[in-house]
């Protein structure tokens, strides 16, 4: 099969090469471009037809080729024979010139390989249409095969057959001889026309008599081509020898009965024997009855049936064909009419077109499309008749898909466009492109709209008559979702603000107004407050219709979602502008109502989104509040972590250094400064260090305010652990107090009471060396858990307004410090000696007189440092006391961890508890020796 396929497809291929080879050689080629193989027709269907475009002027012709190879197989005297009569068939057809014949282009054109004329474009044949395709390329192209004629085309078709003839009879006194649905050709817009006159018969007679026409004798020896078709040529041809008009009217009967029939003559003749067919024929004829024409309308059918009448005096001439009832139809009129349009005056034409309306919805599209929209483009020329051929262009154009409007219709509208004479005329072309509007946005390309429609809709905005502005105003809004944004924003708002503005008419005005209100969802929000508000307080009239409408478009802009009025503009710009329009005295109380509603609407919003951003700037000073405490917070603790760890640093580094070397250091108020190391005090330094034990003794002596009721430590057995008398002494220690700043509540505060210096000098030297070591490597658990109180935001972290001068420790949870787990204790049997009340005094010289003292206690249960451990002389130095100095220097070394690690632990801030703590004898002779 496939095989099959390829070779008939290189057949036509070949076949359509071997023809445009034969016509590239007729001269008909130097002056038109050849096309495509369309269809075939004349006698026998002989002449191939082509689609062609004038060279010169582009005009879209129809070129007829004979091929010469097809008389190939006859004689040489028999193919001039067919060539005379191909030609004397063109030639007569070139000289007539009728509506009715089919008009010639360009005269006949003989070259070596065949023959060529150009007429106007031509669709096909009567017979392709009705299946005969001889001659045709193949495969048969669609629009042939499927192609189906109404009945509108069919009874207007046979109208202009018979018009044809009728033109034939009676002007030219000629008989066609040969009327088949070969040589009736179907032009592009869909007309019949008449073609084949190689066997036309002319009258004898001068044109003033009867007209009297010879008659050849039928010869069967002549090839096919030099015969007229047999089927359809009236029996006197054959049995008498003799024509006239009535027998082209029985060939014009037949033509019916085909037509009607699927192209089926009513009579097949033997060509061998055509004697005895036509014989046949007329007694068949003479017995014709009704069930023979059963296809054949019925309002037609006795018509028919008279044509095909043996005696021809029987038959209707072509004038009284065209008169019968069956052409009697609207669709057929209106064809009729358009053909003979340029017979008919404007008058005349404009009342026709007035009434096209109603005839075109009962025609179809492909006649109305083939037919009635030519004639109708081609009145565009005539400025007068634009206004009544457009509503039916545009009519049309409804129903045709988008790509049929832009290659049939637009491109005949673009002078209408732009026609702006006469004004009258261009006024109501104008109304009419604005009321079909949706439909020419619709299917127009985007950039012929921009070029020619909008600039319309432009022109109609600015045109003096009032009724156009007033209509343009009210379709604007049909399709406006339709027209581009920047169009819309850049050309057609301005120009209805203009038009707004410079009316004098209050109705323009108002519908100005009315339609920004119904475009404003197609618009930017932003283009809107800043372009469209503004407008609004330039209109100069107060009447309440303008007020209204001003009024609307503020509530359309205020309520839509996608636009929306800030509140910046409702208190500078909307409102303002509202309320003094609101009280205007030409409003009613309806009209005062709505503008007061929309006021209360707008104040409500403008309340409502201003309170909630005022609270929501409160709530964000009150975090930032929040978050600058904190960090003004966290910066001085810091700053007094570092101020406290500096001094802790100098004095320990101090006491270390004269625990080691014998050396002494000062403390002064602008900072703690070492003096040179000396291998013993000076006289001076002894009397100095004296007046400022002297002098702590006396602060020790005073008495605070409100005294703190302390319960006495019960004396320690010989044998107790250090670790249960550590216990005990941070547990009476508990209700101390530290003066510190205000913090945040979130902040804790988390320590472990000191115990005081004082212990750290109850043992001698050399206990003191021995148990510094063992004392710093020992570590015994030890939970804080028991000191943890939740901080008291109301009032200062530290303060107690209670007890002035008396200090008071408030201990936070444990999670904002570390716990500590771990005390030092000392060497498995180390003894105690009885604890005794400590003198102080002799920690004077470690601050400057106007810094509070921080108390041994205090210090004593802070957690070790590192940085202790520097000061720790080896095993075996002489001067070290028993492992109470061990215990009690680790003691000294948690006290400086414990300021370090709690920013808020400022020994700065401690004040010198009363004296109900007991220290070892031993401590008290070491203090001796030490300090004098």
């Amino acid at each position: 099969m496939e095989s099959m396929l390829n070779k008939l497809k290189s057949t036509v291929t070949k076949v359509t090469a071997d023809v445009t080879s034969a016509v590239m050689g007729n001269p008909v080629t130097r002056e038109f471009d050849v096309g495509r193989h369309i269809a075939s027709g004349g006698n026998g269907l002989a002449w191939k037809i082509f689609n062609g475009t004038k060279k010169s002027t582009k005009q879209e012709v129809a070129v007829f080729v004979f091929d010469k190879k097809l008389i190939d197989k006859y004689q040489k005297f028999e193919k001039d024979q067919i060539i005379d009569s191909l030609k004397r068939g063109v030639q007569q057809l070139t000289r007539l010139r009728h509506p009715r014949l089919l008009t010639v282009q360009h005269p006949l054109e003989e070259s070596r390989d065949c023959l060529a004329f150009c007429t106007e474009p031509v669709f096909a044949s009567l017979a392709n249409v009705l299946g005969n395709w001889e001659n045709l390329p193949s495969p048969v192209s669609p629009d042939i095969k499927d192609y189906k004629l109404y009945d509108v085309e069919t009874k207007y078709g046979l109208l202009q057959v018979s018009e044809g003839l009728s033109f034939l009879h009676s002007s030219v006194k000629m008989v066609h001889g040969n009327i088949t649905p070969e040589n009736i050709i179907l032009n592009k817009s869909g007309a019949w026309k008449i073609m084949g006159f190689d066997f036309c018969v002319s009258s004898t007679n001068p044109s003033e008599q009867e007209p009297k026409f010879p008659c050849k004798e039928w010869d069967p020896n002549l090839p096919s081509l030099c015969l007229p078709n047999p089927e359809y040529l009236a029996p006197e041809y054959i049995l008498s020898v003799s024509c006239e008009t009535a027998s082209d009217m029985y060939s014009l009967g037949t033509v019916m009965y085909a037509v009607f029939n699927k192209g089926k003559p009513i009579f097949e003749v033997n060509k061998q024997d055509i004697y005895k067919s036509f014989s046949r024929q007329l007694d068949q004829l003479s017995r014709l009855g009704s069930s023979s024409l059963t296809n054949i309308p019925e309002e037609v059918r006795e018509h028919v049936k008279l044509l095909l009448n043996v005696t021809p005096t029987v038959r209707p001439d072509a004038d009284q064909m065209t008169k019968i009832p069956f052409f009697d139809d609207v669709g057929a009129v209106t064809l009729q009419y358009f053909d003979t349009l340029f017979q008919r005056d404007n008058l005349q034409k404009s009342q026709f077109f007035k009434g096209l309306p109603k005839v075109l919805p009962k025609l179809p599209k492909r006649v109305i499309v083939q037919r009635i929209l030519p004639c109708l483009t081609s009145e565009f020329v005539n400025p007068d008749m634009v206004p009544f051929v457009l509503p039916n262009v545009l009519l049309i154009a409804e129903e045709c898909t988008k790509e049929e409007y832009v290659k049939l219709i637009l491109p005949e509208l673009g002078p209408v466009f732009k026609q702006q004479e006469p004004i009258q005329a261009s006024n109501m072309i104008l109304l009419i492109f604005l009321q079909k509007m949706d439909l020419l946005l619709t299917k127009t390309p985007p950039d012929e709209i921009k070029n020619s429609v909008l600039p319309m809709v432009y022109r109609a905005l600015e045109a003096p008559s009032i009724q156009i502005q007033e209509l343009c105003l009210n379709i604007i809004p049909t399709f406006a979702n339709l027209i581009d944004y920047p169009s819309m924003k850049n050309a057609l708002i301005p120009r209805i603000k203009n038009a707004c503005l410079q009316t004098s008419s209050l109705a323009v005005r108002v519908n100005s107004l009315v339609c920004l209100g119904k475009i404003l969802e197609y618009l930017d929000k932003w283009f809107v407050l800043d372009d469209i508000l503004p407008f609004l307080q330039q209109i100069p009239s107060k009447e309440p219709a303008v007020l209204m409408g001003i009024l609307g478009i503020y509530k359309c802009t205020f309520t839509h979602k996608k636009l929306g009025i800030t509140k910046e503009q409702l208190a500078g710009r909307v409102l303002p502008h509202l309320i003094p329009l609101s009280i205007e005295n030409n409003l009613n109380l309806n009209q005062f109502n709505s503008f007061i509603s929309v006021i209360k609407e707008m104040l409500n919003r403008l309340e409502s989104e201003h309170k909630t951003k005022l609270e929501q700037l409160h709530i964000m000073q009150e975090q930032q509040k929040s978050l600058d405490i904190g960090n003004q917070m966290n910066a001085s603790e810091e700053t007094k972590v570092t101020n406290v760890g500096s001094q802790i640093d100098k004095v320990f580094n101090n006491i270390g250094t004269d625990l080691l070397t014998g050396g002494d250091a000062e403390n002064k108020e602008d900072g703690l400064q070492n003096k040179h190391k000396r291998a013993s005090l000076t006289l001076e330094e002894k009397q100095k260090l004296a007046k400022e034990q002297e002098q702590a003794q006396k602060l020790k002596s005073q008495q605070p305010l409100k005294p703190q009721v302390q319960t006495p430590i019960a004396p320690v057995k010989q044998t107790k652990d250090l670790t249960d008398t550590l216990m005990d002494n941070m547990s009476s220690l508990t209700s101390l107090s530290v003066s510190t700043p205000k913090i945040s509540a979130s902040s804790t505060f988390n320590s472990v009471p000191c115990t005081g210096l004082g212990m750290m000098f109850s043992t001698s030297i050399d206990n003191t060396k021995r148990n510094l070591t063992n004392g710093l490597n020992a570590n015994v658990g030890f939970q804080t858990s028991g000191f943890n109180m939740p901080v008291n935001t109301n009032q200062n972290f530290f303060s107690s307004p209670s007890t002035p001068g008396v200090t008071k420790m408030t201990l936070g949870t444990p999670s904002t410090l570390p716990n500590f787990n771990a005390m030092s204790v000392p060497a498995a049997g180390a003894k105690q000696t009885q604890q005794r009340p400590t003198d102080m005094s002799a920690l004077n010289n470690l601050f400057g007189p106007q810094k509070p003292k921080v108390s041994m206690n205090q210090l004593s249960q802070q957690k070790p440092n590192q940085w202790l451990n520097q000061f720790v002389p080896p095993q075996g130095s002489p001067g070290m006391g028993s492992s109470v100095m061990g215990t009690q220097m680790n003691m000294i070394g948690q006290s400086a961890f414990g300021m370090q690690a709690n920013p808020f632990f400022n020994p700065q801030n401690f004040a010198q508890p009363p004296t109900s703590m007991t220290s070892s004898s031993s401590a008290s002779n070491d203090l001796k020796d030490l300090f004098g």
